[in-house]
């Protein structure tokens, strides 16, 4: 008996200890709704290692617009990038070479009156066959953000998960006869666990926020990051941020490290 209450004993502890650390699931608030109408203008540079000796460099500007249609009030988000493709072996005139990358509109706000009782944010990404992408890709996602009641000794600011399936198709002028380097046609559902830690009172640590997982449903293929990124409020306009991602499952090929970083300006 004896032997029974000792691993109870520690099992209660460990509960105890756990609720004091992490925010229990009722705890948390639904404030999905709740829409800020700021604008947002945002810089970010990365630097990725795909393996096999190639990189890539990307440089892009990333904009935040409120959008109101009558009741619905919802948000848009424009990324628009130029990028930089080398290796070990590239010339020195290619190496630092930078040519037109994917563009792509997203929007999201509230659910429509069918779906009320998600309390979620629906919404859908399109993607523009310029530059290197080669093709049209577009799909629906839907997300939430919880935050928590009470605080923690971790101090979670928030649990933001997002779902996004993505699915591409030809264009006319981008088949593989006229593009034979473009990437297969994407068939991706994107998983974003995003949680957040408050640090300090003006910083903030946030995981799967701008890298998250990917399931390729062709092939059944799993792409699974470890992301973190530390954002710093500078003042009420300015915030600046650095991240990075390493794969820890790659059965679907995507890269193999990250580093990034960001200026954001709030107006």
């Amino acid at each position: 008996m004896k032997f029974l209450v000792i691993p109870l004993l520690a099992f209660c502890i460990s509960q105890a200890y756990a609720e004091d650390l992490l925010v229990p699931l009722s705890k948390f608030y639904n404030d999905s709704q709740e829409l800020t109408d700021s604008k947002v203008l945002e810089f970010w540079a990365s630097h990725d290692y795909q393996g096999s000796d190639n990189y890539q460099n990307d440089l892009r500007l990333r904009y935040y617009n409120p959008l109101e249609v009558g009741d619905w009030k919802g948000r848009i988000r424009l990324d628009a990038n130029i990028v930089s493709n080398y290796n070990s072996i590239s010339t020195s005139n290619n190496s630092g070479a930078y040519s037109a990358g994917n563009m792509f509109l997203t929007a999201w706000g509230q659910a429509p009156e069918f779906l009320q009782p998600l309390k979620a944010l629906i919404g859908a990404r399109i993607f523009f066959p310029f530059g290197n992408n080669g093709q049209w890709a577009a799909g629906p996602q839907i997300g939430w953000r919880f935050t928590p009641e009470e605080d923690t000794t971790l101090k979670v600011t928030d649990f933001s998960p997002l779902l996004r399936y993505i699915y591409g198709w030809d264009a006319k002028n981008n088949s593989f006869a006229v593009n034979p380097t473009q990437p297969v046609l994407a068939r991706n559902l994107h998983i974003f666990p995003t949680i957040g830690f408050q640090l300090a009172p003006n910083t903030t640590l946030r995981f799967w926020d701008e890298n998250g997982a990917v399931f390729n449903t062709a092939g059944n293929g799993w792409f699974i990051p470890i992301d973190a990124m530390v954002l710093h409020r500078l003042d009420k306009n300015w915030v600046v941020a650095v991240g990075a991602s390493k794969q820890v499952v790659q059965s679907y090929q995507q890269y193999d490290w990250s580093t990034y970083a960001k200026i954001s300006f709030n107006f």
